[in-house]
């Protein structure tokens, strides 16, 4: 398995197959139609402008990828991402979460972010299981917060440190890293 950087144009494609049954057949995202090709393009190169987006690559196949998003628009929350990692569905407990996972926080290390958050749609025992295995701690739950598939949702609120805090200002977080 390879894991890099995604190519907008190239996989996009394959983004939007393996996150559709997270929005189409289960609760897993609060999107209500999934995005096709063209909308994953425009995402991937959106988020690319400040924060990596990974693909697992098994011989010619994505089946996986991983990004990271500003967790909030106010400055001061600069140095804290949002985090995801999706799977396609044939090939999920293979282990392809954890490195996609493993890489994306090597590179926001890198870039000096501080904290990575990941909001998960409860119950999700599987990924709640990969986000604690990965160093991750459940800070809240935010109850019924989403109407979903016929139902409210909760969605359960992790937090990884991915850098100590210092006592005085952190230098400015780099852009990401093409390689």
């Amino acid at each position: 398995m390879t894991i890099r950087t995604a190519d907008p144009d190239r996989d996009a494609p394959a983004c939007a197959a393996i996150y559709a049954p997270s929005v189409e057949d289960n609760p897993t995202s609060f999107e209500e139609r999934a995005p096709d090709a063209t909308e994953m393009t425009t995402r991937i190169r959106r988020i690319q402008t400040t924060h990596p987006w990974l693909v697992a690559e098994r011989g010619d196949s994505v089946v996986g990828y991983a990004y990271a998003c500003p967790h909030r628009q106010r400055t001061a929350y600069r140095w804290s991402v949002d985090v995801s990692v999706y799977v396609a569905a044939g090939h999920l407990g293979e282990g392809i979460g954890r490195a996609l996972y493993t890489a994306l926080f090597e590179r926001l290390r890198a870039q000096r972010f501080r904290m990575a958050y990941a909001g998960i749609t409860l119950p999700n025992a599987a990924s709640v299981a990969l986000h604690e295995s990965l160093g991750f701690t459940q800070v809240g739950t935010m109850r019924e917060v989403g109407w979903k598939l016929g139902a409210w949702r909760d969605v359960g609120w992790f937090q990884l440190e991915l850098a100590p805090a210092g006592s005085e200002r952190p230098p400015e977080p780099l852009p990401p890293s093409r390689h």
